[in-house]
């Protein structure tokens, strides 16, 4: 399957710390679909990925993350497929804890717990 969306949604995070999430996605998932508000008073932002798997570099790494202000809850939504790869590149530049995840027919939605 391709051109398949995945959507991020960050609660808890200050504009700087959803693009240090943002940039950890973009060597797996290219740039967002739209620019992250730059407004701090913004507490949740979302982020929308055209994922297209077969154009995807296989050996896209994953990106170590910066340095985020605080604790920060990340939701992936999407194909398993990129919810799956989007979980390991988060955990892998994060410290993160899983909080979950639910599968439908065609979609999978994950929650972590990105800590600073």
């Amino acid at each position: 399957m391709s051109g398949t969306e995945l959507t991020l949604t960050l609660s808890g995070a200050t504009a700087a710390d959803a693009r240090a999430v943002v940039r950890v996605l973009e060597p797996s998932f290219g740039s967002p679909e739209e620019e992250l508000p730059a407004d701090d008073r913004v507490t949740v932002h979302t982020a929308r990925f055209a994922h297209d798997p077969a154009a995807t570099p296989p050996s896209a790494a994953p990106t170590a993350g910066g340095r985020l202000s605080g604790a920060v809850t990340v939701t992936v939504q999407g194909a398993p497929e990129a919810v799956a790869k989007a979980h390991d590149a988060l955990t892998h530049a994060f410290t993160a804890q899983d909080q979950g995840a639910v599968s439908g027919d065609q979609e999978q939605e994950r929650q972590l717990l990105l800590e600073p």
